[in-house]
């Protein structure tokens, strides 16, 4: 920052440091190297071993519809229309909608072609043409309808399958008729295969990922709830990083951030596996027909609701506008209390719904609000601490400005809260227990304010930010009662085993 120009701030960025090669040679050759690669692929695949297993799937139900084209018989019989059952099993494995979609258009084809066949050999053309115009139109406008966006690709198949069997059959040498005929039973081996192979050969199901991941949810919600508020109130500020440092919005320090981030991202993936998951028949622990998968899209809705506050949290955490680390101390105690009670409903229901039980918690939630409640009725008893600029100012008067005077604001919260005891602490922590702005940004701009009062009003902003955590805690457990709720309709839809718990 350039002193001699008034008015005027110089910001000094220096270059990155420079990247240590340990490898000895270049970056990207021990990135793309053999060794390198191989343990990417093994390390993406013990992430989630369903990946391997679709794999081997895919693979192996190809191979068994292979086999139709590398024995004789079934080849004379089929001919080169059985390579239509290889394309259906490459569908099917890419979602059941397009499987629909394969089975409708061999039907439509067949259809088409029968009454083509029975018309003449001169209305013969304009029924295809005609045919080929409708099915075009209509699935091109059916995959627009909001409520069917999430078929369009099965909307897509029907298209490009209708056009490609009657297109392709019409002017062959030989019955179109039969043709087509056998081209609907290749789809339809293609399909029986894809099927048996899902359902026989280690079943992977929508739905119980859907299931999974919902709990998986909850769990993380409450890991990055404690551990946004336990890194709050542990941060004394010596080792905060700069500010420019920190909009990155990637924290490798807390894993449980960016996992909550995720969550955020998620809204898609639980749609898919919720629409997957309708047409899956009853299954494992999900034995009643009609399950109520979309209950389970709702609850992670409610459930990314208080995501945000907890992300809004983390916001305050590493904003450049700070409490001091005195002032967080003397509400440490109701603060940690009300987060640890709610990640403890937080678990307590992801536990519910992996034991697929149904329990009251009325002694959970009354021991969540009793916290909540003492946290703001200490906030209210103190709240001359947050704004407390004309204490802050009647103190700088009385001992001028020196290091000493956030040591002197440390001994008035310690004795107007009881909360915690005088500690001795550093020139250089006392430093960074002053808030922003800087002293030297105020000494920048002219006002008819004096120092010492704009230091004071300076403070107490920064206390306020104190104020905003603590809101966006009680703003948390204000949407507990929401997610309480739907996760007891979803019990109840779900028909969950009832359990009365004794309070």
């Amino acid at each position: 920052m350039d002193g001699g120009k008034k008015g005027s701030v110089e910001i000094d960025i220096g270059p990155p440091p420079p990247v240590k090669n340990t490898g000895g040679g270049s970056s990207t050759s021990s990135n793309t190297s053999p060794s390198q690669w191989i343990w990417d692929v093994l390390e993406f695949a013990m992430e989630d071993t369903n990946r391997v297993t679709f794999s081997l799937k895919v693979g192996f139900a190809c191979l068994l519809v292979s086999l139709l084209i590398l024995i004789r018989h079934p080849y004379e019989f089929f001919g080169a229309n059985i390579v239509w059952a290889l394309l259906t099993v490459a569908i099917m494995f890419e979602g059941f909608n397009r499987a629909l979609g394969s089975l409708f258009a061999g039907i439509f084809a067949v259809v088409s072609m029968q009454i083509a066949a029975s018309s003449g050999s001169i209305l013969a053309p304009y029924i295809i043409a005609f045919s080929i115009f409708l099915v075009g139109a209509i699935t091109s406008f059916m995959k627009l309808w909001p409520s069917l966006v999430p078929y369009e690709y099965g909307f897509r198949v029907i298209l490009l399958t209708y056009c490609l069997i009657v297109a392709n059959g019409y002017n062959r040498v030989g019955d179109a008729m039969r043709t087509s005929v056998d081209r609907l039973y290749s789809v339809a081996i293609g399909g029986v295969v894809t099927v048996l192979v899902n359902v026989l050969l280690f079943p992977i199901w929508a739905g119980e990922q859907l299931h999974k991941e919902l709990i998986e949810h909850f769990d993380l919600v409450a890991d990055s709830l404690q551990e946004c508020v336990k890194k709050y109130l542990n941060d004394d500020g010596t080792e905060r990083p700069e500010f420019l440092k920190t909009v990155m919005d990637d924290f490798h320090d807390e894993p449980a951030y960016r996992k909550c981030r995720a969550i955020l991202k998620s809204s898609s993936a639980l749609d898919s596996l919720a629409s997957s998951a309708k047409w899956e028949p009853p299954h494992g622990r999900f034995r009643h027909f009609f399950y109520p998968w979309a209950e389970y899209v709702s609850v992670g809705s409610v459930l990314r609701h208080c995501a945000y506050e907890v992300m809004a949290m983390h916001g305050c955490l590493h904003s450049e506008i700070q409490a001091p680390y005195s002032l967080r101390c003397a509400f440490r105690a109701d603060i940690l209390d009300t987060a640890t009670r709610a990640a403890e409903l937080l678990r307590s229901l992801s536990e519910d719904i992996y034991n697929m039980k149904r329990r009251p918690h009325p002694t959970l939630l009354n021991h969540v609000h009793n916290s909540t409640e003492r946290l703001q009725r200490s906030i209210d008893l103190h709240s001359y601490l947050l704004t407390s600029s004309q204490l802050s100012l009647d103190r700088e008067e009385e001992d001028g400005d020196n290091d000493d005077d956030d040591g002197h604001l440390i001994e008035v919260v310690a004795i107007n809260v009881g909360a915690f005891k005088e500690t001795t602490v550093t020139k250089q922590h006392r430093r960074r227990l002053r808030s922003w702005p800087s002293v030297e940004a105020a000494e920048l701009e002219d006002g008819a304010i004096g120092l010492m009062q704009r230091r004071a009003f300076e403070r107490s902003t920064a206390a306020l930010s104190l104020a905003t955590f603590t809101s966006l805690l009680v703003e948390f457990v204000a949407r507990l009662d929401h997610l309480v709720e739907a996760v007891d309709k979803l019990g109840r839809l779900a028909k969950f085993k009832h359990e009365i718990v004794s309070s």
